[in-house]
């Protein structure tokens, strides 16, 4: 039997809405001597991740760890200044996957934004001029567990007052997309503008 046509469409953010160029890592691991690579390697530890993901400690806190792992590489001070150079730069919006979102919404899908992300996140839509944009943002520090755990999914579809059966979920990760599809949300793997024809006709637009 074919699937409803979905109703809500829940989007990861990071590699989706919004992408980062490495370049701007690679330049401040440059200047400040650092090998490369090793401010993405550092912060992405799950061991250091997990617990920013879910809420337990804060995105400065997080930053403040990232800094003390290359302190004896380079000392606290650059380290430090290394950190806070490498935050400044939020990354940029993806201007057609915005464009779907607007259609989608002026077409009456309800829109979310899904994502496992810091007590950041509303600072980042903010200066992204995202605000307005979604009409839920389920954000994992908030909601306690991540992607790709059923709860989450179980929550987001809650923030969108949609059964799973109708929201659609995309994302760049293919972990995301299994444990999106586990919870019973139709998924589509993100991996680029080519995917949005097919998207605008899932939803019908």
């Amino acid at each position: 039997m074919a699937r409803e046509r979905p109703t809500a469409l829940l989007l990861d953010f990071d590699g989706v809405l919004r992408h980062w160029d490495p370049a701007v890592a690679a330049g401040v691991e440059r200047e400040y001597g650092l090998a490369a690579g090793v401010l993405g390697e550092i912060a992405m530890h799950w061991g250091r991740l997990q617990p920013v993901l879910t809420g337990q400690v804060s995105h400065a806190d997080w930053m403040s760890s990232v800094a003390d792992a290359l302190s004896e590489s380079v000392g606290p001070e650059r380290a430090r200044a290394a950190v806070e150079q490498w935050q400044r730069y939020r990354g940029e919006v993806d201007a057609d996957v915005l464009a779907l979102v607007r259609a989608a919404r002026a077409g009456g899908v309800r829109v979310g934004l899904g994502t496992n992300a810091t007590d950041l996140l509303d600072t980042d839509l903010a200066e992204l001029g995202l605000v307005g944009e979604l009409d839920v943002v389920v954000n994992s520090s908030v909601v306690g567990v991540h992607k790709p755990a059923k709860e989450y999914f179980q929550a987001a579809c809650a923030a969108l007052e949609t059964p799973p059966a109708r929201v659609l979920f995309v994302d760049d990760e293919d972990w995301a997309v299994r444990g999106a599809r586990a919870a019973g949300l139709s998924a589509y793997r993100w991996s680029g503008p080519e995917g949005l024809r097919y998207l605008r006709a899932a939803l019908g637009l």
